[in-house]
């Protein structure tokens, strides 16, 4: 004969059933579920009974969303379903095998449907927002590097717009902390917007909370692969570029940023050096590489920006060694680095290269704006030689072009929408009008190339 349950229990004067039974099993699961080789050996049968729970405690939900009286009833309903939420996540940190037994038993449908019922209550009970958080956990960590589970999760979330506004209006700063103990959230946030960009939910949930929080951001950085990483530098940089400048609530929260794309690049940039090899090169690791350099770049076109990143440890330095490599790699053999034009790359690997020795040369220049330590590092680095050799007119550069471009046909407007020259030229012009005290000048009369110096001054 089974043991009598407990009597109610009374929760802020209102009595409500308090099936203790099952909220401390699903707790000591839940703690279980923490190690890893108790994920590995759960049974299926107990995640058929987690779900007859959660199914149980959504009767409850449902109840309430017809007879909205009934909503200061569902304090022990909403401590299950957190607990079911909670068990279930744990159940799925880094383990497959759970991940297909709890999708297999509709459990998905089930989370979604009672995520989606939690809106049409309309209040803001703390209990309601933590099941509903740990409802977005279980979901975020069961597509977790799953396919399945992710093609499931998509189709029953659908419309992606829809989910994405429910969790922007429930992400607040406290709460952005919960997320940098469970990334996949905001992982998944990252994937929606890469599958869905005409939608302007995960947009503002990078923009304007994930970009505002640098712990979440470091955080998560590591974890993302190669496209989510460039998706997320593309928004940064679509941030600091943008018609609103960074307010000063912004600027410290992107010095946080500028420490992570600077140091990131530092350890990291040489990866671009495989696009010289015979093998094929990674696409997607390049593109990353390059859009850390993109964003350097913006990052010191901002004055609030440029003064932290003038004196980072070791970036000019790499910068400098990094274009010297490229360049020796570019005319020792024939590859990618041969023939850099100066189109800054969008997407297409047949651009990365042609992009990237542009945007060094634009970086140096930047980072010796009004800075004489950063302009006599750049010389005792033989870097002047080393940027004028870029300017080489010969028939593997794209300098060659400056032989048919007079000066007086270049039309007024953007330069970047005219030739590509231009561009490469513009960036050159404005590292060595950076270049250009005292001390430096000496080293630009002794070198071969003054005309197309000259050129350079023109166009600038």
């Amino acid at each position: 004969m089974a043991a009598p349950r407990p009597p109610p229990a009374r929760l802020s004067g209102i009595m409500v059933p308090a099936p203790i039974q099952d909220l401390e099993a699903l707790r000591a699961l839940t703690a279980l579920f923490k190690e890893q080789r108790n994920r590995e050996t759960a049974p299926r049968t107990i995640f058929q009974r987690v779900l007859d729970i959660l199914k149980k405690s959504s009767h409850a939900v449902e109840l309430a969303c017809r007879d909205p009286s009934q909503v200061e009833n569902l304090a022990s309903s909403l401590q299950l379903i957190t607990e079911c939420f909670r068990c279930l996540r744990n159940a799925c940190i880094e383990c497959s095998v759970n991940q297909n037994s709890i999708r297999n038993l509709d459990t998905i449908g089930v989370a979604v449907d009672l995520i989606l019922l939690f809106r049409e209550l309309r209040v803001e009970q703390e209990a309601l927002l933590t099941a509903f958080r740990c409802g977005l956990q279980f979901l975020g960590n069961i597509a977790s590097r799953n396919e399945d589970s992710q093609s499931i999760v998509w189709v029953h979330a659908f419309p992606v717009a829809y989910s994405s506004m429910i969790l922007f209006t429930s992400l607040n700063h406290e709460r952005m902390k919960e997320l940098e103990e469970n990334l996949n959230i905001a992982i998944d946030v990252i994937d929606a917007y890469q599958k869905h960009p005409e939608s302007e939910w995960p947009v503002l949930i990078i923009t304007d909370l994930f970009l505002k929080s640098p712990e979440l951001v470091q955080a998560m950085f590591p974890k993302l692969n190669n496209q989510e990483r460039v998706t997320l530098l593309d928004l940064m940089i679509a941030k600091i570029t943008s018609d609103e400048p960074l307010t000063t609530d912004d600027i410290p929260v992107f010095l946080r940023h500028a420490e992570l794309i600077a140091s990131t690049f530092v350890d990291q940039c040489k990866t671009v050096l495989k696009l010289a090899s015979e093998e094929p090169p990674d696409d997607e690791e390049a593109l990353a590489t390059i859009r850390l350099l993109d964003v350097l770049c913006e990052m010191t076109a901002n004055t609030e920006l440029l003064g932290y990143l003038q004196v980072f440890p070791g970036l000019l330095e790499r910068v400098i060694d990094l274009l010297r490599v490229i360049h020796v790699t570019g005319k020792e053999t024939t590859n990618i680095f041969s023939n850099c034009g100066c189109v800054r790359a969008e997407g297409d690997i047949s651009n990365v290269a042609e992009g990237f020795k542009s945007h060094l040369i634009r970086l140096i220049g930047n980072l010796c704006y009004k800075n004489k330590d950063n302009q006599d590092k750049v010389n005792e680095l033989d870097g002047i030689p080393l940027i004028l050799d870029n300017c080489n007119i010969s028939d593997s550069n794209p300098c060659i072009l400056a032989r048919e471009l007079p000066c007086t046909s270049l039309q007024p407007g953007p330069l970047a929408e005219q030739v590509p020259f231009l561009v490469f030229i513009q960036y050159v012009a404005g590292c060595l009008a950076c270049l250009l005290v005292p001390e430096n000048q000496i080293v630009f009369s002794e070198l071969w190339c003054w005309n197309i110096i000259s050129v350079t001054f023109v166009i600038w």
